[in-house]
């Protein structure tokens, strides 16, 4: 049986979904902070650059929950993909984990996506999954 591995720009527009997907969570709890924060007469100045922090924290929780428990995140499901190990199952946690944090601390390495025939990126590679269709 031939496997149909993603491609570059449906791992991309996948990723793109998931962002603004997160960004709306982030931004909604960010307004949460900053209204809880006036309320109690707290300082909030130091909320914006704290949740520059955690955004990346969160997108490290996001992907690997996601991959973990479903084996796509929302944006991968909208375009059909599905992240698998070289078992065609879904990836336990630690190699999500391990998998995303790659993914966000070194985002270029997915440009090896490009030329791998298997279109793995650098965190594929990592983790030992690859992303599918189907």
């Amino acid at each position: 049986m031939r496997v149909g591995y993603a491609g570059p720009v449906s791992r991309g527009l996948a990723f793109f979904v998931d962002t603004i997907v997160l960004s709306a969570v982030a931004v909604a709890g960010l307004g949460a902070v900053l209204v809880v924060g006036t309320a109690l007469g707290r300082p909030v100045h130091a909320s914006v650059p704290a949740a520059g922090a955690v955004l990346p924290v969160l997108l490290v929780g996001y992907l690997s929950g996601f991959w973990s428990l479903a084996g796509r995140t929302p944006g991968m499901a909208l375009l059909g993909l599905r992240v698998v190990t070289a078992r065609r199952s879904r990836p336990g946690l630690f190699a999500s984990v391990v998998r995303a944090v790659v993914a966000v601390v070194f985002p270029v390495g997915f440009l090896w996506s490009l030329v791998d025939r298997r279109r793995q990126a650098v965190h594929d590679k990592v983790a030992r999954t690859s992303v599918v269709r189907g």
